[in-house]
């Protein structure tokens, strides 16, 4: 059986979401899936940029070190996991710009029936990890993704996470993910990779008869 292809397709400005990202990434390994680790870029210039201590600096390590997410990598994939920073409680601009970049590939119906879920990170509690979670639920409907939650399907989701995605609270950027957190992003991983390749396993009806 050939390995399900997943895409991770995030936005990270100061680590935090990077860092569950590439736990997701572990956990789909795990599963036996094949990985593309992508990071959304930014839609403003470096003089914006560097009117945030650390911003210009964090997104150019993370653009050495991640690809910029296209088209192909989407129609690649079998699942594809999004990860957002919590922007006023709803996804963060550069993640939708992506979404938004797949107009071609939704028109041509090549996204029906992909896996996808979500994950994120937000710096204050209560800062809207789940709104924005939810937020990105409404276009992979649209774009005929297979919403893959993760429920309470595994121990690690009763200390830690959401049942809609893996998420982290930095609290102004002085926590990482903890060993709790990142579990559930590795379940996370586990779980898409999974039902990516049931998915995969499902003849259609034509195939069928």
């Amino acid at each position: 059986m050939s390995k399900p292809n997943v895409l991770i397709v995030f936005y990270s400005r100061t680590r935090s979401t990077e860092i569950l990202a590439n736990a997701i990434a572990a956990g789909a390994v795990a599963e036996g899936a094949e990985v593309r680790l992508r990071r959304a870029r930014e839609l403003v210039g470096p003089e914006v940029m560097q009117q945030v201590p650390g911003w210009f600096d964090s997104a150019e390590a993370m653009n050495a070190k991640y690809e910029k997410p296209t088209e192909a990598d989407a129609e690649w994939a079998d699942a594809i996991i999004f990860g957002t920073p919590t922007r006023f409680g709803s996804i963060s601009s550069e993640l939708k710009a992506y979404i938004d970049g797949l107009g071609g590939l939704w028109f041509a119906g090549k996204l029906n029936g992909k896996a996808g879920s979500v994950f994120g990170s937000t710096s204050s509690r209560h800062g809207g990890n789940e709104s924005t979670l939810l937020s990105i639920y409404a276009p992979m409907a649209h774009l005929g993704l297979i919403i893959v939650p993760l429920g309470y399907a595994d121990p690690s989701m009763f200390k830690a996470g959401t049942p809609y995605g893996a998420t982290h609270v930095s609290v102004h950027d002085t926590l990482v993910p903890d060993d709790d957190h990142l579990a559930v992003a590795e379940y996370q991983g586990r779980r898409v990779a999974s039902v990516a390749r049931s998915l995969r396993c499902v003849p259609s009806v034509t195939e069928a008869a």
